[in-house]
Parts: C-alpha cells; structure tokens; sequence
C-alpha cells in the first residue's frame, strides 16, 4: 500500500497573491506544510503539485518534490487528478497548501481507514464546533454523519438543526461538527471524481465533496480535537506566525 500526499499549489489568489511562497519564521509557507506533511507515518511520498514555476523552484530549492500542471484546473481536486494520473499510488491525500501547522497526526488519522478497509473510496476529517458563532458561520462548513462514520451531509447552513431552538442546549448536545478540508481518496475512485458532472447541492452550497455523495459514493469521516489553522489572507499569515512564535516553533 503506497500512500502519496500531494499540495496543490497556485501562485495567483484573489485575497493573497503569491501566498505558497510569503514568509513565516524565515521559511515559505508552502515548505512548513511540506516538511510537517512529510513527518505523517503513514505517507509514503510528498508531491507539490503546481502551475508556478517559483513555486515549483521554491519547492525544488528546498529539497522538495514539485511537479508541474496544467493552469487551466477549475480545482485543486482537478489539479490533483492530473498528477494522481501519473502515479502508481494506492491512496492519494490532498493537504491543503494553505496549513503550515497541519499536524501529522491528523494525516494518519485520516488515511488509516483507507488503509484499512479497500472498500472506502474517500476520506477526510471533522471536529467539534467550538462556539455558536462557528456553528451560524457559513464560511465554516459543517457535517453531520452516520453511525458508522460515513457523511450524511455537508453544508454552510448550521445542521443538525434543532426543531425547538437551540434555547439551552450545548453545541455538544446537539453533536455539531465542522468539517476539515483534508482529503483522502483512493487513486482510481479520485480520477473517477474527478470526471463526474457537477451535481445541483454541490452548485448550491459551492462545496465539492457534495458530488461524490450525490453520485452515490461515501465518504468517511473521522474526528479529531487537534486544531487546523488555514491561512488566507495576511492577517490570517501574522495570526498563525504570532502562534508558531508562541509556541516555540
């Protein structure tokens, strides 16, 4: 069982140009997310996979792997199917380029099912909802599963959703998760992914994962309580570089 991780990687951003390669402790970010990615027990190989040619550089400069795409990718998902294409891996993992923190734990605890059971086509992660702000965020998407794990619906809306109120309750009691955008796939089900026509939900609440539900696939998703610190704009990079300096990175 050979298990790859690929970073799609893309110089251009509305909200932060050129964001693989800004600054953080003295290293680009996209080398935090490489090195942290490639400390995972389980991956076997990290790939960055990339339009850019400074990035690709950067990466190559660095002592990383980088391998060139097309730049007409409408996803990363699409740009991870191309370079899934070409390789010979079992398992494919998209880590996204934008989590210099990604912890290795929370890699293995995603692909161990995957790993174990090669009758689980795709993968990815969920914690609890920490504050009712998150829970009525719709940039924060949330999950709701079934009693073997596997997703039962993602969305932007808070769900579950309580019939009488959310008057007294706790986000625990109401079992409110959000999900994780760190993906597992099995090679072959991710470029068959990868092929599937848009579907109605995912159009409606602009979340991909919601094709593979719709087309009859399922999904695994496993808990974890360790933090994700995504970073999209440059506030969002000093927030996460004044973490690191607190923690002693």
């Amino acid at each position: 069982m050979q298990v790859t991780a690929i970073i799609p990687a893309r110089f251009a951003s509305t909200r932060f140009p050129g964001k693989p390669l800004a600054p953080l402790l003295g290293k680009p970010m996209i080398q935090w997310v490489y090195e942290r990615t490639g400390r995972s027990r389980l991956v076997d190989r990290v790939l960055v996979a990339t339009d850019d040619l400074r990035i690709a550089e950067t990466v190559r400069g660095f002592g990383g792997e980088a391998v060139m795409t097309r730049s007409d990718h409408p996803s990363g998902t699409d740009r991870l199917a191309e370079v899934a294409g070409r390789l010979k891996s079992d398992i494919v993992v998209n880590v996204q380029g934008d989590e210099p923190l990604i912890e290795p734990a929370m890699i293995d605890c995603a692909v161990a099912p995957l790993a174990a059971d090669a009758g689980i086509p795709m993968g990815t992660l969920k914690s609890p909802v920490e504050n009712w702000e998150d829970y009525h965020n719709p940039n924060v998407v949330k999950v709701v599963t079934d009693g073997l794990g596997f997703a039962l619906y993602f969305s932007r809306a808070p769900i579950p959703h309580r019939r009488d109120g959310d008057g007294g309750s706790s986000l625990a009691a109401l079992s409110a998760y959000r999900h994780i955008g760190l993906y597992v796939y099995r090679r072959k089900f991710l470029l068959t992914f990868a092929g599937l026509a848009p579907t109605l939900l995912e159009q409606t609440e602009k979340l991909e994962q919601l094709r593979a539900l719709e087309h009859g696939y399922r999904i695994r998703v496993v808990e974890t309580t360790l933090a994700s610190h995504g970073v999209d704009t440059p506030e969002d990079l000093a927030r996460v570089e004044a973490l690191m300096r607190r923690e002693g990175f």
